[in-house]
């Protein structure tokens, strides 16, 4: 169940994506909130440029890997405009990073890409309980989702 905190993290992550969107991106926004509720890392999409694996919820791992104790990752929370893609969960299983908290879920993305005729990405949406079984996750959020389904549009229709 999302609290009133979870949802302002969320509409930050959508901000994000809608930053990203506006810079010729994909619309993806992601936020670590450490076991203290402070904001550690915040991060858009970032893939325009060539580079597929520049998500922000990947760019989350690496930087908690390399600022954050094993225990404070896995009290920390990441919250994101879009539930992680199979790579972006493996980083966050294998960095021991704690819950997800996602606006849209894949299986929504799956969906409205599918509506606006988008062909299937390089890699299955599989859901991050299938690709990293341990880390609990919440989501969608609604009203919120509709807002990032809203972003693909804009993205796929101009």
């Amino acid at each position: 169940m999302l609290t009133d905190v979870d949802r302002a993290h969320l509409r930050r992550c959508v901000e994000l994506a809608t930053e990203a969107l506006d810079a010729g991106d994909e619309p993806f926004g992601s936020v670590l909130v450490g076991p203290d509720g402070t904001v550690r890392f915040e991060d858009r999409n970032r893939v325009a440029g060539g580079d597929a694996t520049q998500h922000p919820e990947f760019a989350i791992a690496r930087w908690a890997a390399t600022h954050l104790s094993p225990g404070d990752r896995a009290a920390s929370t990441v919250y994101t405009s879009g539930e992680h893609c199979p790579m972006c969960a493996a980083a966050h299983g294998w960095v021991g990073l704690g819950r997800i908290v996602y606006a849209s879920s894949s299986a929504q993305l799956t969906g409205w890409l599918a509506e606006l005729g988008v062909p299937p990405g390089p890699v299955r949406p599989l859901p991050v309980t299938e690709v990293a079984p341990g880390v609990a996750v919440d989501g969608p959020a609604r009203g919120l989702d509709e807002q990032v389904r809203e972003l693909h549009r804009r993205l796929h229709r101009g």
